[in-house]
């Protein structure tokens, strides 16, 4: 099975179902990339380019090149914002499957089935009812927006500052007091100790 496409049913004349990028005869099989896209599909644009980078397989740098051409299509030809496009649908079909022959011995052959796969990607942006209710889950579970955590992570820098200041200051203040502690005790000259 190829996954959950877009509802046929669902669509209304006139409107449209989002962004689609489509890679088509690629000469992998579409069973490699059907792991990789149930991965991604139904996150968040910057969610799906995270989880693409981490993988080492071949299908995810194709598909995380693809994402980023159905983002550029959202954005250059929908006017959509980026920040609200999420991968709505994706899905890997098979293409016709190129035979090739190995030869073998006594005159035999054995067949060689070439795959070959069309990949497609449709990403949608988000209703304002569902980008508020995202907004409120993120808030709730503590991560925040992005401005809350560039002030978490100035907080965070301004105190390991301040410690190494406050550090620095206290390395100074021991030298110091050494310093005072050995010029006050009168030390043997090494002459006067033979």
């Amino acid at each position: 099975m190829t996954g959950p496409k877009l509802n046929e049913a669902s669509r209304v004349a006139g409107e449209s179902t989002g962004a689609k990028a489509q890679l088509r005869w690629v000469r992998m099989s579409a069973s490699k990339f059907r792991p990789v896209l149930n991965q991604v599909r139904g996150l968040d644009v910057t969610s799906a380019s995270e989880v693409l980078s981490l993988h080492s397989v071949e299908a995810a740098r194709i598909i995380q090149k693809l994402l980023k051409s159905a983002v550029a299509n959202a954005t250059h030809n929908q006017s959509l914002d980026e920040e609200t496009l999420f991968v709505k649908a994706c899905f890997a079909d098979e293409s016709p499957t190129i035979k090739r022959f190995r030869p073998r011995a006594r005159g035999r052959s054995n067949t060689r089935l070439r795959r070959g796969a069309h990949v497609t990607i449709v990403v949608g942006a988000y209703s304002a009812v569902e980008l508020q209710r995202r907004e409120s889950m993120e808030a709730a579970g503590g991560r925040g927006d992005k401005t809350q955590r560039r002030q978490r992570v100035a907080a965070s820098q301004a105190r390991a500052a301040a410690e190494q200041a406050s550090d620095a200051k206290n390395v100074a203040v021991d030298e110091s007091v050494q310093d005072v502690n050995t010029e006050g005790v009168d030390t043997p000259s090494t002459e006067e100790s033979k």
